[in-house]
C-alpha cells in the first residue's frame, strides 16, 4: 500500500561569498505507508491495544543478554563465593518472576497467562569484549497460548536476571555491564517465525 506525499526541492545556486538564488520545485513521489504504532490512538493518546478477535494461537519467543564481568568476579561466581548465594540460580528465578511480572512492569502490555517459562545463565570465560573477560550469558524461552505474543515477557526475563546478577555481585564490584539484550526468536500470530540472522 502506498500513499502520496508531495516534495518540496530547494536548489541554492551559490557564489563564493552569498546566496544569489533561491526557488523551489515540486513533484509527487509514491512511498510505501509505514505500519502505524498499535498502542497510539489516532489522537496520540497511548491504549492497550484491542486483541479480542484475534487467534489464539501458540506463542513463543526467545530473548538473550549477557552480564560483562571481570575475571575476579568470574572465578567468586563460579567458586560460589558471593556471599549473598549462589549467584546464576537466584537471577534464574528472577529472571522467572520477571517474565510472569511483565505487565505490572510495562503499562501496556497485557496481562498472559503464560504455559513456559525457562531461564538459562552460563559463565562464559571467554566475553572478548574488553575491558572485560568473562560474561554470564542469560536466555529465556517463553511460551503461551493467546491472542498476542510473549516477547516482552522474554525480554522482561532476561532483563530482570541480569539486574540480579549484578545486584548479587555489586558488593564486590560495581564494574560489570549489562549488555545485548534483544528478541532473537518468535513464532505464532500473524507474523508467524521470525528469527534474528
Amino acid at each position: 500500500m502506498f500513499k502520496r506525499i508531495l516534495v518540496r526541492k530547494l536548489t541554492s545556486p551559490m557564489t563564493p561569498k552569498y546566496i544569489t538564488a533561491m526557488y523551489a520545485t515540486q513533484r509527487t513521489v509514491e512511498v510505501p505507508r509505514q505500519q502505524s504504532l498499535t498502542h497510539v490512538d489516532r489522537e496520540g493518546n497511548a491504549h492497550m491495544v484491542d486483541v479480542s478477535e484475534k487467534s489464539s494461537t501458540l506463542r513463543t519467543a526467545v530473548a538473550r543478554g549477557r552480564v560483562l564481568i571481570h575475571r575476579e568476579t568470574y572465578e567468586l561466581i563460579k567458586a560460589d563465593g558471593i556471599k549473598k548465594g549462589n549467584v546464576l540460580t537466584v537471577a534464574q528465578v528472577a529472571g522467572i518472576q520477571g517474565a510472569k511480572a511483565c505487565s505490572q512492569i510495562i503499562p501496556l502490555c497485557h496481562p498472559i497467562n503464560l504455559t513456559k517459562v525457562s531461564v538459562d545463565l552460563k559463565l562464559a570465560e571467554n566475553a572478548n569484549a574488553p575491558p572485560f573477560d568473562c560474561a554470564v550469558d542469560i536466555e529465556a524461552t517463553v511460551k503461551c497460548k493467546g491472542e498476542t505474543g510473549v516477547e516482552m515477557e522474554a525480554l522482561s526475563a532476561v532483563s530482570v536476571a541480569a539486574l540480579t546478577v549484578f545486584d548479587m555481585c555489586k558488593a564486590v564490584t560495581k564494574s560489570m555491564t549489562i549488555d545485548g539484550i534483544r528478541v532473537v526468536e518468535k513464532s505464532g500470530g500473524k507474523s508467524g517465525h521470525w528469527k534474528k540472522e
